[in-house]
């Protein structure tokens, strides 16, 4: 520390800022140099800001990391930000590692306390919301610093949509795209200080993959879960306004981002949402104009990074439905005015629709940390009291802090989350990790378990009752309740529900669905989204489609649509798209599904009854062109071990695999035998069983293969393999090798010397007996054939 401390101050004084240059030791001793530009000359890809960078990076090397995070807090009280910025973008890619996953950084998914509780207590400290490292931000804020961040690193579907010219529908990119004078390659984003770290701190989850060796240890006890959620607690608090940024500079809190013209002109594919910060300091020119305005624009910034960075990864033709006729019909116009446009082309379309399609599979860790954002945004937006809300709905006199805890959830991630939550439902393996996918999506959907009057409301009645407050959320999330749960009733169906830990998944959803109340709201919502969507004539722009009936206008109006069921329609066509077909939840359709469900316990109970042949029934199945089709219902008995079919082998029973029961070298030895016996008698063996007399039948009986008519119902591919093959009569003697066998016949002569027998009397016996069990069973053989002629 004493010689960091002296290399600052060398490097602060201004004298010697003049007359020398402090040249690091790996760099080669030069002369002293008289001043700055000729030290420019003399080292020109070296300037000022350049040696404290060098410094660090040797420091970093070199020293412990306690070191390395005292030495930092030093720089940062005693820099000014004109010699900070240099060093800024290294110091956040060292904590969190580059954007390629290359460089890990300080590896937050995997500092422990337990583990390493010295680098894990001074890591929080640092990176804390009130500690150095924000300090930083906030002194590199005070100043409008920029810095860029790659477009490539983006999720897909924003960088597809950036690299077409085409302005995502978030506020988040608004002004901020900078194109390179060649265009095409190398587009960034110009962000602040605080854009630029929440950014990486985002990505972190995504592109650093945590340790081998700590698998086994929980997220919730990781250095990068605990900071999210400090971060939450800090811009998104419950109790009272966000905390004023930590200013180390007498001019007042640091401003908030100020517009950018855009380099390019855009096209959007989505509706735009104005930023809350935008409309209270859009006509401000002072920063110190309306404090109330710069207490939510980090907390919207944070939110929009975590969104953006979290969830905003799916395929284009899911995205695309979601847009509205009008807003598809401007992307098409740009797309084809662009070609004939004076700067470079924009990606081709099939390009950009690969970049829209790539593989994205969020780890089990990645879905515990959205969930504790939306569990804390159900938090936040719950702390609303009643009368704020009431008062909110009739003036217009609210502060940015109110507005935001309403316009959080339905503006900024609904519409994200349940396309994650599809992507998810879809592509998830079938196992028991679907878990913490499932945690997630119930803890959306009981916004009610964290609201501040959940303690009195569960006191109050037993079993808990859905509060009516609650009506409005349900009926404006409605595809959350009813899809996600059909479709998570189908995913069930396909699993393995024996398994008890795919039965608590299904434990949970019904204990869920089953609260008091729930199913009225959303019986009563979908009961809104299906009413007639003709309304009186000076609210029929707020229509969505067109009047659903043929006749005449002179007709009679149906009902006016209330303004509950304008937003239960406008949640559904936002997110399905205006040609969506709904199913609902309590229709038909989905009955028909939980009737299934209600067979297949039926099944399970009456699963061993036998039909009137005596045997075990098959799965449910129907009969095709090439033979037995399995029902849905036959999957799901075979799944879950209700049925099955009874499988045995059909091909040449010499050449079968040998069994566990068998000895192996025995086998093969016995089956080189018999191939050189039949081999070498053949044609007396064929003659034999050619006969028509008894000894003709006997032969027939030892040497030929029962028939295809004594075999099971075999399928088309290997009954047409098996009509092929026509064996002809030979000796097998496979079942000399059978532990059961030689067990059998030591067996026989323990028995035989317990009556005095010799070991060749009962060899004599043995064939004896054989002999009389082949004649009866030739004769009755002889005679099933009888009958069947």
């Amino acid at each position: 520390m004493t010689t960091f401390r002296r290399r600052v101050a060398e490097w602060r004084s201004p004298s010697l800022r003049q007359a020398t240059l402090w040249a690091p030791q790996w760099f080669p001793k030069t002369a002293v140099v008289s001043g700055p530009q000729e030290a420019a000359m003399a080292f020109p890809h070296l300037q000022q800001p350049s040696f404290l960078l060098a410094s660090l990076k040797a420091d970093s090397i070199n020293k412990p990391f306690a070191q390395r995070c005292q030495d930092l807090v030093k720089v940062i009280e005693d820099f000014p930000a004109k010699e900070l910025h240099t060093i800024f973008p290294w110091l956040v890619e060292s904590i969190f590692g580059s954007l390629d996953g290359v460089l890990v950084g300080w590896n937050l998914r995997s500092l422990h306390g337990r583990m390493s509780p010295v680098e894990y207590s001074i890591a929080m400290e640092f990176l804390d919301p009130g500690g150095p490292m924000m300090k930083l931000v906030y002194k590199l804020q005070a100043e409008d610093y920029k810095f860029d961040f790659p477009v490539t690193y983006l999720p897909g579907p924003v960088k597809a949509s950036i690299q077409e010219r085409v302005l995502p529908d978030s506020p988040l990119y608004h002004n901020k795209v900078q194109f390179p004078p060649t265009g095409g390659l190398g587009l960034n984003l110009a962000l602040n200080p605080f854009e630029y770290y929440m950014f990486f701190f985002a990505l972190s989850l995504i592109t650093q993959k945590p340790l081998p060796g700590t698998l086994h240890i929980r997220t919730s006890d990781c250095a990068y879960f605990i900071l999210v959620d400090r971060y939450l607690s800090w811009f998104l608090p419950t109790e009272g306004s966000v905390l004023p940024p930590l200013s180390s500079s007498p001019g007042g809190p640091s401003p908030s981002p100020a517009p950018r013209t855009p380099a390019m002109p855009f096209a959007s594919y989505g509706l735009h949402h104005t930023s809350l910060l935008k409309r209270h300091i859009s006509h401000q020119t002072s920063v110190n104009a309306d404090p109330a305005s710069h207490e939510i624009w980090r907390s919207e910034t944070l939110l929009q990074v975590f969104v953006e960075m979290w969830l905003h990864h799916y395929s284009l033709e899911m995205y695309q439905k979601m847009q509205s006729p009008h807003a598809k019909l401007e992307v098409l116009h740009y797309r084809l005015s662009v070609s004939s446009a004076l700067h470079s082309p924009a990606q081709p379309s099939l390009q950009a629709l690969h970049a829209y399609q790539e593989s994205f599979t969020p780890s089990e860790e990645h879905v515990l940390v959205v969930r504790l954002l939306l569990k804390h945004l159900h938090a936040f937006s719950g702390s609303l009291k009643p009368e704020q809300v009431s008062a909110s709905a009739h003036s217009h006199a609210t502060s940015p802090l109110e507005e935001f805890k309403r316009a959080a959830v339905p503006r900024f991630v609904q519409q994200k989350l349940y396309l994650f939550l599809q992507h998810c439902f879809g592509h998830w393996p079938l196992d028991a990790s679907f878990r913490a996918v499932l945690e997630m999506w119930l803890s959306y959907l009981q916004p009610w378990r964290y609201a501040p009057e959940k303690q009195a409301q569960s006191s109050a009645c037993q079993p808990r009752c859905v509060s009516d407050r609650w009506a409005p959320f349900v009926q404006e999330n409605l595809l959350m309740y009813t899809k996600l749960f059909v479709g998570f009733l189908s995913r069930a169906l396909r699993t393995d529900l024996v398994s008890p830990k795919n039965a608590l998944m299904v434990f949970r959803v019904a204990k869920v669905f089953a609260q008091p109340n729930l199913a009225e709201m959303i019986q009563k919502g979908e009961q809104l989204f299906l009413e007639p969507e003709l309304v009186i004539p000076h609210r029929q722009h707020r229509l969505f489609t067109a009047p659903p009936f043929t006749g005449s206008f002179l007709s009679s109006w149906p009902p006016a649509v209330t303004d509950t069921s304008f937003k239960v329609k406008s949640h559904v066509y936002s997110l399905e798209g205006q040609d969506c077909k709904y199913t609902p939840m309590f229709g038909p359709e989905v009955r028909t599904l939980l009737s299934e469900a209600q067979l297949a316990q039926l099944t399970l109970a009456m699963g061993t009854t036998r039909d009137e042949n005596g045997k075990k029934q098959l799965p449910d199945c129907i009969v095709g062109e090439d033979g037995l089709i399995l029902t849905p219902l036959g999957r799901y008995q075979i799944i879950n071990g209700l049925r099955r079919f009874d499988i045995e082998y059909q091909g040449d029973s010499e050449l079968q695999p040998i069994r566990s029961y068998e000895i192996a070298s025995l086998v093969r030895m016995l089956f080189r035998l018999s191939s050189a016996i039949n081999h070498r008698f053949a044609g007396q063996m064929a003659a034999l069983c050619s006969r028509a007399d008894f000894l003709g039948s006997f032969c027939r009986y030892h040497l030929m293969e029962p028939g295809l008519t004594g075999r099971h119902l075999l399928s088309p591919v290997a009954r047409g393999y098996a009509a092929s093959r026509a064996r002809g009569p030979r000796l097998s003697l496979r079942l000399l090798g059978s532990y059961r066998t030689l067990l059998s016949l030591l067996l026989a002569f323990v028995v035989a010397s317990l009556f005095h027998i010799g070991p060749l009397p009962c060899v004599l016996l043995l064939v004896l007996g054989y002999l009389l069990y082949a004649v009866a069973m030739t004769l009755l053989t002889e005679r099933s054939k009888l009958h069947q002629l």
